[in-house]
């Protein structure tokens, strides 16, 4: 019988620091990355029928056009010359991808090729990195705190519900499904260590004490974790457990391939988020700024913030706080809104809309 409480399997150290996909990244003359689609479709286990992975790059070009992208940003034709037996050489056919570009393609991959998920988590994390740097570039550690602080509450939400699909449905059980996700991330530390190394009093929580670098590092965890939990279908504590810790790891793997700190070694800001919050709350006059209270009841209008042109993505609006308030909070000053009562409405497209929802100085 499987034990849900077990520690998670422990890799082979080599394996945690070596990503084949870091290994082919290259950069051209400019000093920008790209991705041959040649090694690219070697690495995903292509490497015998490229004609096969064309329809796979057919695909993500398709999903970037109708994404809004300009493809010609993204895929870029060129040649590669390869041997061709008895020291002959002869050019052939490539795309330069980008990073997105990968991303879309992986997500068209076979999914069957263990290599493919593998490629899925990598690209959806650098990814995600990229745009919450474009994000986050213009704001002040606070700013930035309170944003992510936010965007965690929300995910946490959407991570505790897919979960709960997985099979993990008391309490205990999701304390315990989180530590993993914690000890991944941290080194083996669950969340009372780390509670501790903090020196935070019982009824603080961890997550209000974090700098935006441990905040984002936890948002990439929690994204991640749901979208593999839902996209492999998992079912059961036990692989639940194990995947949140996967998913963990291989953020704290990422971190450590780029020179990063490790979380567990950031510092804790002097300043809680629930500090930051009275602060902004005083600054607007006194504007109700309960963001983050993960308590309040779901059943809310839902709003809608948009990231870039053209997109929007659903977020609760907490009880109290009216929409005008809730984009001063947020620092925007144009943008379109809509409300329709549903929480659980989905992202959708909203063609022609300003970008609203990233606080500006």
């Amino acid at each position: 019988m499987t034990n849900d409480n077990q520690e998670p399997n422990q890799p082979e150290e080599s394996t945690l620091h070596v990503s084949p996909f870091e290994q082919i990244r290259r950069q051209n003359e400019g000093g920008n990355e790209f991705w041959s689609a040649r090694e690219l479709a070697e690495v995903l286990g292509y490497s015998t029928n490229y004609r096969n992975f064309k329809k796979v790059i057919d695909k993500a070009l398709l999903a970037c056009e109708n994404s809004g992208y300009d493809t010609a940003d993204h895929f870029d034709d060129a040649r590669m010359v390869i041997g061709a037996g008895n020291g002959a050489k002869r050019s052939v056919e490539d795309v330069h991808l980008s990073r997105y570009a990968c991303y879309l393609i992986v997500q068209n991959a076979d999914p069957g090729k263990e290599i493919v998920a593998l490629g899925q988590t990598y690209f959806a994390l650098q990814t995600r990195h990229a745009e919450v740097a474009d994000e986050m570039a213009a704001l002040s550690e606070e700013q930035k705190r309170l944003f992510l602080r936010g965007q965690i509450a929300d995910h946490n939400r959407q991570l505790a519900a897919a979960a709960n699909e997985a099979g993990v449905i008391e309490p205990a059980d999701f304390a315990v499904f989180q530590d993993h996700g914690y000890m991944g991330l941290y080194g083996g530390l669950r969340s009372k260590d780390i509670h501790t190394r903090k020196g935070l009093k019982k009824s603080q929580r961890i997550l209000d004490h974090m700098g935006s670098t441990e905040l984002a590092a936890n948002l990439f965890r929690a994204t991640q974790a749901e979208d593999k939990l839902r996209r492999e279908g998992i079912k059961g504590k036990a692989k639940a457990n194990q995947t949140h810790y996967e998913v963990g790891r291989e953020v704290r793997a990422t971190i450590e391939r780029i020179g990063g700190d490790m979380p567990e070694n950031l510092p804790t800001p002097e300043q809680s988020i629930q500090q930051l919050q009275r602060q902004e709350s005083k600054r607007l006059n006194g504007a109700q700024s309960a963001l983050f209270a993960e308590e309040l009841e779901l059943q809310q209008p839902t709003f809608y913030i948009l990231h870039s042109p053209g997109y929007a993505v659903a977020a609760s609006l907490p009880r109290g706080v009216s929409l005008t308030t809730m984009f001063q909070l947020l620092g925007s000053r144009k943008g379109a809104v809509k409300s329709d009562g549903n929480t659980n409405q989905p992202a959708r497209r909203c063609n022609g809309a300003a970008p609203v929802g990233i606080p500006v100085s």
